[in-house]
């Protein structure tokens, strides 16, 4: 049951921080992220997003389409090349995001990322037991946890 615990503990934080990230921002924790790296590259492509996201690059596409339509991100064809488009945070996305509670790329990923390399290589092996036994659906690990309903 401890274990059990610690998985439940870790979901329902990771969901708090989602909620309360949508609750502040009027977005989803995937795009809050998006919007933070749009700040960081901007002019960034869809392709390059999705890799920054780790998510598939129609994932980003449906990422992206909400934050264009209320303005948050402006999507302008490339001068080099008109069937790519470069992204831009709009003065109005840069509002929304300044409204967000870090992390930015969400709790898991920064925790993650605290790991030291022993510790990230164990929890990599055990991890990967229980997704033999749960029968996981690996296409799965493409699609972000804070990704909003409709994407």
């Amino acid at each position: 049951m401890q274990v059990l615990r610690k998985f439940r503990l870790i979901f329902n934080t990771i969901k708090a921080h989602f909620r309360d990230l949508e609750r502040k921002t009027g977005v989803a924790g995937a795009q809050v992220w998006a919007l933070s790296v749009l700040r960081d590259q901007p002019g960034i492509g869809v392709n390059a997003l999705a890799r920054e996201l780790d998510i598939r690059q129609s994932t980003a596409s449906n990422l992206l389409k909400p934050l264009i339509e209320q303005q948050l991100v402006t999507a302008e064809r490339a001068q080099g090349d008109r069937r790519s488009v470069e992204l831009r945070i709009t003065p109005r996305g840069l509002r929304v995001l300044k409204k967000a509670p870090a992390p930015f790329i969400g709790v898991l990923p920064e925790i993650i990322a605290q790991l030291d390399a022993r510790t990230l290589s164990r929890l990599d092996e055990d991890l990967e037991v229980v997704i033999r036994l749960v029968r996981a659906d690996r296409e799965a690990s493409r699609t972000p946890l804070g990704q909003p309903e409709e994407a």
